[in-house]
């Protein structure tokens, strides 16, 4: 069976189930200057820098028809899914809600709130509006999923320790098999993210696989060919 270089070791590529590629949340508001994530403080060419890596890996998904599915965090204007615990933690200014350089602060259709123009959806590819960090919470990503008949989730994105490590966490619980696809998710923690990478692929792959995006492209692409 095909399988991807990876640790703790080799990733199993399905062959009669789908993988698809997950992008968790890269938008505008936490990659660019400017931004929701900049006017916490943070540094957002920590998140900029995978960029080219995620835009290869999109185009090879969309080069051999596999699925993606890109997520955005995102809430209602009048804030009716936002809980007051996540609208007030941490005493922030400014807030979920407020007005921002680019539109209101994650709120769906602001402009700060799109995916960043490198990663534009197309038309068929799959988009989850979600309201928490994980995609599955109160979302219809698994009903998808089932669907299609995805089994395999390969993850790129941000950050690695709170969207992206959670919503893998949620996928692993409903048992899907996970990758981790390291140069392709950040955060503006660089310790956060190898301390994350550490704890998924811990115990023989408790929560899943890692793997960098050329281990993932080289087996996609034979494979793909192999089939046709």
């Amino acid at each position: 069976m095909p399988a991807i270089a990876a640790q703790p070791y080799e990733y199993e590529l399905p062959t009669e189930s789908k993988i698809a590629l997950v992008i968790i949340d890269m938008q505008r508001d936490f990659l660019e200057h400017g931004g929701f994530g900049e006017a916490l403080g943070n540094d957002v060419t920590q998140l900029q820098s995978i960029v080219p890596t995620v835009k290869s890996l999109l185009e090879t998904f969309r080069s051999l028809n596999l699925p993606v599915i890109h997520t955005i965090e995102a809430h209602s204007p009048d804030l009716s899914d936002c809980p007051p615990s996540k609208l007030n933690r941490g005493q922030g200014n400014p807030k979920i809600g407020d007005q921002g350089t680019m539109g209101r602060i994650l709120i769906v259709g602001e402009d700060g709130n799109n995916i960043i123009p490198e990663l534009t959806p197309l038309d068929n590819e799959i988009v989850i509006v979600k309201p928490g960090k994980g995609a599955f919470c109160r979302t219809n990503l698994e009903e998808i999923l089932q669907k299609e008949e995805i089994t395999h989730l390969l993850f790129t994105g941000v950050t690695t320790e709170v969207c992206v490590q959670t919503t893998m966490r949620e996928a692993n619980d409903r048992g899907y098999e996970c990758l981790l696809i390291e140069d392709g998710t950040a955060s503006y923690f660089p310790e956060f993210k190898s301390s994350t990478i550490e704890m998924l692929r811990a115990q023989g792959g408790i929560i899943g696989w890692t793997a960098n995006a050329d281990a993932v492209i080289s087996a996609l692409v034979p494979q793909a060919m192999a089939i046709a």
